[in-house]
This record gives C-alpha cells, structure tokens and sequence, in this order.
C-alpha cells in the first residue's frame, strides 16, 4: 500500500490480455489489486475445470500481493446474442444469472475476495415495473443467503439504466431485503456523477456505512461513458479525500471497459494520476487524455 487509499483496476479493461499477465503488468505497475470480471478469457465460472482454474488465479494474486474483488458484469457471459442478458428482473432465463452470481460468491470466497459485486440489470421489454421488482428481491435475497453461507459480502452496484440505478433505489432494495450486513453498496463514483443530484463527495459521505467495493473513472453529468481521468468532468482530490475521511479500506478499482486497445499505458497513467489526486498540497494532475 502506497498512501491512504488502495487502488486497483478491472480486468474488463484488459480484455486482450492473458489473466497471468493482467496480474503481472498490474503488480509491476504498483497496484494493489485487481477487479476481475468472471468471463470467459480471464476465468470462466463455467469452465469445466473451475477449482483448478481458481485455485491456479489465487496462487498468482498471492504471489504478486494483489487483493481482488469479484465483478459480474460480464457482457455476453450468459447469452451470446444478448447483451447483460438475462438478469434478475427476467422471467424467462433469471435462474442463469442466480446460477452465475452463486458461481460468483465461491470464486469470492475460495479467492478471499473483499467483496462480490453485482447489480439488477434492465427491466425486459412488457415485464410489469411490480413483477420485474418481485423479481429482483427474491433474486437478492436468495444472493445474500449465499453469500452470508459463505462469509462473502455483497457489493450491490447502481447501474445507470438499470431496474437500480441511484443510490435511492439501492436503499430502497437494500431495506426490502430486510438491511443485511451481507448486501453492501459498491459505489461508482461515475455513475454519481452522472446521475445523483448531490455533488459525488457527499455521495460517498451520505454512503459511508454502506459503502464496501469502490469502482472509479471520470464521466459527465447525463452521459453514462467511462472516461479517462481528466476527460470528464469530476473534480477528484475532494472525491478521494471523501474516501479517506469515512475510514473507507477497500479497493478503488478503475474501470475503463473500452480501453483494452490501451490497456498498460491507460492503467499506468490512471494510478499517476490518482496517486496524484490524493497527494497533499497543491493539486497539479497529470494530464492523461491521449490520442488513439
């Protein structure tokens, strides 16, 4: 660990990349974790040989000193013509995303993973607002009995555009399921500023006891793009100094899924550039907005 914050970076970002060389470039570069995505070229939950691929991932992260946590927002994992298809507001097929998200909940705790993150996904075309939401609160509860079996805790992501896509609507799932320590909020701190009406750090303030997985980029209010850090419009010392000041431990991971094209340089610049922001003194950020 390099400062008061942890940083990691998601292994969405380096499609193109073997899951060894994801681990060793990001362990290389000073990181202190990674976020990885179950899917099908980094690890497949569905593989056939899961247990030796798991146990195989595990000794790699040890051996670099990298911690991990588990995302499952794969886009074509499930369905190959469908993208984030189905999800837990889906009638038809929902049992493969519980299937996958219990799948998700052993990686995380044969890998100790700081958390498992998931979110509800979009309501399906002519599904009722009131079945898709009976829908989604089975799903999480039967997510959240899983995981407190197997001692992980649960990141529940807002997803703009989804069934949950603010922090309203997580609280309002968050208290359907009953307030369980095991259903916790992965913040993105895009997503607040893309959507929530308060200013991102009072966002992560008004979170602070809910808050168990960070996800990071830069993005523009009404625009729901993950940008490079400088590129958007979020103002990031005030953003990590939240961080700090809640007591928050755990990764903030970056999250770039369509920078796999770059994935070193733009990884290498993202952790100058944070490592920067939460520098004290004078802020003078890197400038990281490059062409392609």
């Amino acid at each position: 660990m390099n400062g008061p914050l942890r940083f990691g970076y998601g292994t969405n970002g380096f499609a193109d990349h073997r899951i060894d060389d994801v681990i060793a470039v990001l362990a290389g570069m000073g990181y202190d974790g990674i976020a990885l995505t179950l899917d099908h070229q980094h690890l497949d939950p569905f593989d056939a040989d899961l247990a030796r691929q798991v146990r195989r991932v595990g000794a790699r992260l040890a051996a670099a000193d990298l911690a991990v946590v588990i995302e499952t927002g794969a886009r074509y994992l499930l369905d190959p013509w469908h993208k984030h298809s189905p999800t837990l507001t889906s009638p038809d097929g929902r049992e493969r995303r519980l299937d996958l998200l219990r799948r998700a909940v052993g990686v995380g705790a044969d890998l100790g993973a700081e958390a498992v993150s998931f979110w509800s996904g979009t309501v399906p075309a002519g599904v009722p607002r009131t079945l898709a939401w009976e829908l989604l609160v089975d799903g999480c509860a039967s997510v959240v009995t899983a995981a407190e079996q197997a001692g992980v805790q649960l990141g529940f992501e807002p997803e703009p555009g989804m069934m949950i896509e603010d922090l309203a609507g997580y609280e309002r799932l968050r208290n359907a399921l009953g307030a369980p320590a095991a259903f916790g909020l992965t913040l993105d701190i895009g997503h607040c500023r893309c959507l929530e009406s308060a200013p991102v750090p009072e966002c992560i303030l008004g979170s602070a006891d809910r808050v168990v997985n960070v996800q990071i980029e830069d993005m523009r209010r009404g625009v729901h793009e993950h940008l490079e850090f400088g590129s958007g419009e979020i103002d990031f010392p005030p953003v990590l100094d939240a961080l700090i000041r809640i007591g928050y431990g755990g990764l903030v991971s970056v999250e770039l899924p369509r920078h796999s094209h770059a994935a070193p340089l733009v990884a290498r610049r993202s952790l100058a550039f944070l490592r920067q922001a939460c520098a004290p003194g004078p802020q003078v950020l890197p400038e990281t907005i490059h062409p392609r």
